[in-house]
């Protein structure tokens, strides 16, 4: 069977399945089990949501899956759709009900931190493993970045398109730039 024939269900088992099996992403029980894992299928009240993500008894991610011959990065508005529709949920980033949002049809995988309004969606070469998943959630973004713009740029050898350089590169990060090209002349040395 070629992949232009093969079903939705079959890219699910033959080629997500497996994957998930391999990062840690078990299947599960729901909120019953302590330990990371996934559940399929799940009920959401705008449809079911072909695979979430548990971390700590509550779901931290809504993954939409397609057959290998559709391209996943259009297809993040279903699991934007699903994660609006979980119910019981400590999360809520602007009504969606799951930090994490993901897309693959198997072999191209797009992922959205939905926390804050500034994040953009992006391609990935594979699911997060559960730590990863963790240490994202332990990490307070806004606050690492207040404390590098706090940092002294006082240096005595630091010319001022230098400071200048470094303070526009630190907002970029803080506005959730991903992509930046810096370019500056090297310093030449003094004997």
């Amino acid at each position: 069977m070629s992949a232009a024939e093969e079903a939705e269900w079959k890219t699910r088992k033959r080629r997500i399945d497996p994957r998930l099996d391999a990062l840690g992403w078990k299947l599960g029980e729901g909120a019953a089990s302590p330990t990371p894992h996934r559940t399929e299928e799940h009920e959401t009240a705008n449809g079911p949501a072909d695979y979430v993500f548990w971390h700590e008894r509550n779901i931290v991610a809504v993954v939409e899956a397609k057959k290998v011959t559709v391209g996943p990065q259009n297809v993040l508005t279903q699991a934007e759709r699903y994660a609006r529709g979980l119910g019981d949920s400590p999360h809520n980033f602007r009504g969606l009900r799951a930090p994490f949002l993901y897309s693959t049809n198997g072999e191209v995988f797009w992922f959205h931190d939905v926390r804050h309004e500034l994040n953009r969606s992006r391609r990935i070469a594979q699911f997060h493993t559960p730590s990863a998943i963790a240490e994202m959630l332990g990490r307070d973004f806004d606050a690492e970045c207040q404390r590098v713009a706090a940092m002294p740029h006082d240096h005595p050898r630091l010319r001022p398109y230098q400071k200048d350089a470094n303070a526009a590169v630190e907002k970029a990060i803080a506005d959730r730039k991903r992509n930046l090209l810096v370019a500056m002349a090297t310093a030449r040395r003094e004997r």
